[in-house]
């Protein structure tokens, strides 16, 4: 027999792409248990199936920095005498993308890839330790949110969080609502789901120059780069990602700030009209700004 949950959470993270660089994503997540009935007459109680397999999701997956271990390109350092573990990332365009940050701060996964299938593994193989003697298989069942209209990927981190938002890349897969003069402006929406294509975006207080970085590895070029870092309460976050694929802003990157952001823009380019603006933070949340 199974038990089925449909849209058990959403998990909000990053990974490290060979083609894409750092990528910004939200996955929908079913599951499906296999097993026999126990002296309750259930599989398991929904509430448990909810809230245990959500807190092992949180805790492995959701709002960290995944990286393909098996991928050439994936270099990674453990310290132990301060716990930080070091990511040297290197790209198909041979472009470097490199962390410095406490050990939650990432997951590892056994793949050259981190797609749904490899992430579904990974997933499987830390729920199966965790679930009663009756139940004999879990299948999940990972999914983007279906958008008809533009979005984009992003990642940003948030060092005033008081939770794992503070993780210095975890990102979203979000839509964008623009809205002149009352009606929905899709031209707009392409603009921001183009420019914001797989971004990284840094607030501008979190900048540091380059000599301050506190891993060990070197860039050629390190004007082509951006490093920023902070102090929060998990501990020190650091990276170095190239400037290519960031967007610099002068608050910090919070749903509501980035709402503020894009309509500031926005009235740059659409002028005297009355404007509003509906920023997405992945599956249904976020902020709106509007005269």
């Amino acid at each position: 027999m199974q038990l089925f949950v449909n849209d058990l959470t959403v998990m909000d993270f990053s990974y490290l792409c060979p083609r894409r660089g750092m990528v910004g994503e939200s996955w929908i997540v079913d599951v499906v248990l296999d097993g026999n009935l126990n002296d309750e007459s259930m599989i398991q109680d929904f509430g448990k199936v909810k809230k245990n397999l959500k807190k092992l999701i949180d805790e492995y997956v959701d709002h960290k920095l995944l990286v393909p271990l098996e991928y050439s390109g994936s270099k990674v350092t453990h310290r132990t005498c301060d716990e930080q573990v070091e990511v040297r990332f290197t790209g198909k365009d041979s472009k470097i993308i490199q962390l410095f940050c406490p050990a939650e701060a990432y997951a590892f996964v056994y793949s050259d890839e981190v797609t749904m299938s490899s992430v579904g593994s990974y997933l499987r193989e830390v729920i199966a330790t965790h679930l009663p003697d009756n139940v004999a298989n879990i299948e999940l069942k990972l999914r983007p949110e279906q958008i008809l209209t533009p979005f984009y990927h992003y990642t940003h981190g948030l060092k005033k969080h008081d939770g794992n938002c503070q993780r210095i890349a975890h990102g979203h897969r979000s839509k964008i609502g623009i809205v002149i003069d009352g009606q929905d402006c899709l031209e707009s929406q392409q603009y921001w789901a183009q420019r914001w294509e797989d971004i990284y975006i840094i607030s501008t207080e979190d900048l540091i120059d380059y000599n301050d970085l506190q891993a060990g590895g070197q860039v050629e070029n390190p004007g082509e780069y951006y490093c920023c870092a902070y102090e929060s309460s998990q501990g020190y976050f650091e990276l170095l990602i190239p400037r290519s694929g960031c967007e610099v802003i002068d608050t910090d990157s919070t749903v509501e700030c980035l709402a503020q952001y894009v309509y500031n823009e926005q009235k740059k380019r659409s002028g005297d009209c009355t404007l509003q603006v509906m920023a997405y933070e992945g599956v249904g949340k976020g902020a709106i700004v509007g005269d």
